[in-house]
């Protein structure tokens, strides 16, 4: 059973990084101020480990509930139920996360996606590789990028300026949050599963970030 439910922008109360106590080497360098931006991590190898970094290094991010699900499981007694909550983060500058979380109140069941998706925060590389276009600003992607998740395949394609981003709803939320302005996209598979589709969509925007030969990161981390 689904649970439909309109959620808007949220922005997140202001982040204290003075009582902050990380727990991690990374949180640490990061109160430190020897980590000062998302792509240093990233170049560096490490992960995110908790929230309080995506909110240290990013602070205005953004969350949007994409989906809220009744789920259930069988145990020896009885069933059990829970609500599962696919959420989105982004700060509109080339930044996203995708998480879930599970609990038997809702309100608990979003907090737990939100974190989730603070800490699988990454960037994304913007650029103009519309061949309609070739304005050379960073108002799309610079190259198509593919991605899939169970039977789900997300494929995003640089678009002309102007154009706007040409997706379905919870697509179009997710490009929003990250900062593109012109993007088609192409979606295949079960794409009702709205959980496949933008953990699908996720691994498209993040997977240039694998590549050996882009020096966007590493001219972001060393500013």
């Amino acid at each position: 059973m689904e649970y439909r439910r309109e959620r808007r922008y949220e922005e997140e109360a202001p982040f204290d990084i003075e009582h902050w106590n990380p727990v991690t080497e990374v949180g640490k360098k990061v109160k430190a101020r020897e980590i000062t931006s998302i792509e240093q991590i990233f170049h560096q190898g490490h992960k995110i480990e908790e929230k309080g970094i995506a909110e240290a290094l990013l602070p205005g991010l953004k969350s949007e509930v994409i989906e809220i699900m009744n789920v259930q499981r069988m145990t020896k007694n009885n069933r059990k139920a829970k609500f599962r909550v696919t959420a989105v983060v982004g700060d509109g500058k080339g930044h996203v996360g995708v998480g879930s979380g599970k609990d038997v109140e809702v309100k608990a069941a979003i907090d737990s996606a939100i974190t989730n998706a603070k800490r699988n925060i990454a960037p994304v590389v913007f650029g103009c590789g519309s061949w309609q276009c070739q304005c050379g600003t960073e108002h799309s992607l610079p190259i198509t990028v593919k991605g899939k998740c169970g039977s789900v395949e997300v494929t995003f394609k640089p678009a002309p300026k102007g154009l706007g981003i040409v997706a379905s709803g919870p697509l179009k939320k997710m490009l929003e949050l990250v900062g593109l302005r012109d993007v088609w996209s192409f979606s295949k598979g079960r794409t009702r599963s709205k959980y496949n589709t933008v953990l699908a969509a996720y691994r498209a925007l993040t997977s240039v970030n694998r590549m050996k030969n882009v020096e966007a990161l590493k001219i972001k981390a060393s500013a």
